[in-house]
């Protein structure tokens, strides 16, 4: 073996070392750990009450807000925070994919109405409001909504 490789060699299982030490003190899960907070269910109590005696499970409006549809939270939203224009339009909303998985690098969202006629149909106006209500709902640093009609053809688009 020559010298480069040992240097290179040696190199490699530095760097795996560093990775190692690195991951191992950044996860938290060591006995000593520096922070004085309780683990997630430390307060719990059996029979799902936390320490001070109030119940430990979610109210029966947030369980119910999890489980409706995207398109369901965006018409609610819209329907608390709109403007009459913006809740008429989002009425023709059927379906909203993507809202959810976010990293601020792109996201993309798509939105489906039951508006029909493609970019030259009568949607073409409703989905800048649906795509700017979009952006009131939900953020992004690169986010794109895209507003379809019920043949699948493109709407608009807008930033969010």
């Amino acid at each position: 073996m020559g010298m480069k490789t040992r240097i290179a060699l040696g190199a490699v299982v530095g760097i795996v070392v560093i990775g190692a030490v690195s991951a191992n003190s950044g996860d938290g899960g060591g006995e000593d750990r520096s922070d004085n907070r309780p683990s997630a269910g430390a307060e719990e109590k059996p029979g799902g009450t936390k320490g001070d005696g109030s119940p430990a499970a979610k109210p029966a409006e947030e369980e119910a807000a999890e489980k409706a549809s995207q398109a369901d939270r965006f018409k609610a939203f819209v329907e608390k925070n709109g403007t009459p224009s913006e809740k008429e339009a989002v009425a023709h909303v059927t379906k909203v994919q993507g809202a959810e998985e976010q990293n601020d690098i792109l996201d993309a969202a798509d939105v489906y109405t039951d508006f029909t006629g493609g970019i030259m149909g009568e949607g073409t106006g409703p989905a800048k409001l649906i795509a700017s209500a979009f952006a009131d709902w939900k953020q992004s640093e690169n986010g794109l909504v895209t507003v379809y009609d019920a043949d699948g053809e493109l709407l608009g688009n807008g930033n969010f």
